[in-house]
């Protein structure tokens, strides 16, 4: 399927435009490719979650679109709780949900999806920059929360970036639709809630098949996009005939062989995130370690 953004409309608020045309077929909860959207049937909407927004009224696009969750942590702050320690917590234990940071007059949004960061928003940002902005205000002093969703309104909601797309929805669609007079959560084709949350124009966020987790920009992780080269000691500890090896895979296991293989083919640990899935805050440990250890070196 291709995608192409719609013509925005006169308002500098949004950064985008229009979509779909879904329609009912199968008692309107299934998607169709050729007719017009429609809102679902009376009968059907009462058996259609309609959520409430949690921030009425939000700017951002994907602040707008996140339904009300009592939050799992509440007033977390940075004097007390290290927010790194949490993101691996919450990647531990595969987490849905979304993070909401305030300070002062100041918000940032994080939506985490198997417990990975796949999309965020902040007033002036979208994606890395906007996670890196959350990071920021929490180690200015932000109050932060933690507020859970099921996997199905995660993985709807992990589409929403800086624009809206037009396009035909199809029967699998995946994401959200919204119209002027509210949104509507497809998974599969399915409507699975509704949301009065609007745009003044038709537009969609069709989610990936499967979100990616967002890498901190280069500010704010600048280890995470060097590139390291291979020492001796490195080269053997790939090298299963050597005691080096040995030692390596006992401190390391499998995924620290992998690791280093892949800073040897010159790939950055952003990089090397990126193409295995694996989370930053699980690799900076390694990296330091094999700094320190003598394994590779910056170039």
């Amino acid at each position: 399927m291709r995608f192409r953004p719609a013509a925005a409309p006169d308002s500098q608020e949004q950064d985008a435009s229009a979509p779909p045309n879904p329609a009912d077929q199968n008692p309107a909860t299934q998607v169709s490719s050729t007719q017009p959207a429609t809102a679902p049937t009376e009968e059907l909407a009462e058996l259609i979650p309609e959520l409430t927004p949690m921030f009425p009224g939000a700017s951002p696009f994907l602040a707008r679109f996140l339904p009300h969750s009592p939050p799992t942590y509440a007033g977390l702050n940075e004097s007390f709780c290290d927010l790194h320690a949490l993101l691996k917590y919450l990647h531990e234990h595969s987490w849905y949900g979304y993070l909401y940071a305030v300070l002062g007059d100041q918000t940032a949004y994080v939506l985490l999806f198997e417990g990975r960061t796949v999309t965020a928003a902040a007033a002036s940002a979208t994606g890395e920059q906007a996670l890196g902005e959350l990071l920021n205000l929490y180690e200015q002093g932000a109050s932060l929360s933690a507020h859970p969703l099921s996997p199905a309104y995660a993985h709807v909601l992990s589409g929403i970036g800086s624009r809206a797309w037009k396009f035909n929805l199809t029967e699998d669609f995946t994401g959200l639709h919204a119209r002027p007079t509210g949104a509507i959560f497809y998974s599969r084709g399915e409507i699975v809630a509704t949301l009065p949350a609007t745009l003044p124009y038709e537009g969609a966020f069709p989610a990936p098949l499967r979100p990616q987790t967002l890498i901190l920009p280069r500010s704010l992780a600048g280890w995470a996009h060097h590139h390291y080269n291979l020492t001796l000691r490195g080269r053997d500890g790939m090298n299963a005939i050597t005691d080096v090896y040995q030692v390596f895979r006992s401190e390391h296991g499998a995924p620290g062989i992998a690791f280093l293989r892949a800073l040897g083919e010159k790939l950055t640990p952003a990089e090397y995130a990126m193409r295995s899935d694996a989370a930053l805050h699980d690799l900076e440990p390694m990296v330091h370690s094999f700094l320190k250890t003598g394994y590779i070196r910056e170039v």
